[in-house]
């Protein structure tokens, strides 16, 4: 049977985040993940998962200032420091709520200078990461949300992965993201599933929930069982109105 995780980021928003905790044991899904959950104390939310026992499977980096452009600092040659520290703090409270992964943002930038930096700051945060126990994550952008975001392809963050050389370092693979800038879903989770460390999905083209849109998420989750991965896959999906009345598609998609 298929397991989920409600992302938070998304899912129950109205609710402080350790009441969505519990939103989501309640609606039966099986672990969560977040965004930003910095300005919850971590007690707080080490306290809700106990409660519920659910894992808390990621966390990111922050996106630095959403209001000037930013969405994400990783990759950006002259921000190095602030980028350092958001990794920092990312690690630091994913520990303390005994996260499993950090997905480190890599924000905007071109060229060279972009990926140097972004190799240097990923090799930094596996460094760190691994004395944790944690596994950091990157996770290609498409092209229509994130138009200028530095990660926008999956042989590009292949590429990146196998220059960091760390064990701890994995894909993101979100289908929504990949269908956009790639297609092609069943080959590419076949292709890719050694680096992947986490799948996300929602509907395509208006990352809604996966009972419609251009993507059979039937057939595309009875792939990833057939491939041997068996982690709760990740609701990443913008609901078009309040979460617990959406949840049909996890009865029919299980």
């Amino acid at each position: 049977m298929t397991k989920f995780s409600a992302n938070l980021g998304f899912l129950w928003t109205e609710l402080a985040l350790p009441d969505a905790i519990h939103a989501a044991h309640a609606a039966g899904f099986d672990a969560v993940e977040c965004h930003f959950p910095y300005d919850v104390p971590a007690g707080d939310v080490v306290k809700a998962l106990q409660d519920t026992n659910m894992q808390m499977l990621g966390i990111n980096t922050r996106r630095g200032n959403p209001e000037a452009g930013d969405n994400g600092l990783c990759s950006i040659p002259d921000r190095v420091e602030e980028a350092r520290a958001a990794i920092d703090e990312a690690l630091a409270y994913g520990a303390e709520i005994s996260a499993l992964c950090v997905h480190v943002m890599a924000g905007t930038g071109y060229g060279e200078a972009a990926h140097a930096t972004f190799v240097s700051n990923l090799r930094y945060a596996c460094s760190k990461a691994g004395k944790l126990g944690l596994t950091i994550l990157i996770e290609p952008l498409n092209t229509y949300d994130a138009p200028e975001y530095f990660l926008n392809g999956t042989d590009q963050a292949r590429g990146i992965i196998e220059e960091v050389g760390a064990d701890n370092l994995k894909l993101m693979f979100d289908c929504y993201h990949v269908q956009l800038l790639e297609g092609d879903i069943s080959n590419k989770l076949e292709e890719f599933l050694p680096l992947i460390g986490h799948i996300q999905f929602a509907a395509v083209p208006g990352r809604g929930a996966p009972d419609h849109g251009e993507l059979n998420y039937a057939h595309v989750f009875k792939r990833i069982a057939e491939l041997g991965y068996r982690q709760p896959l990740g609701a990443e999906y913008k609901p078009d109105s309040a979460t617990s009345d959406g949840l049909a598609w996890m009865c029919d998609l299980r």
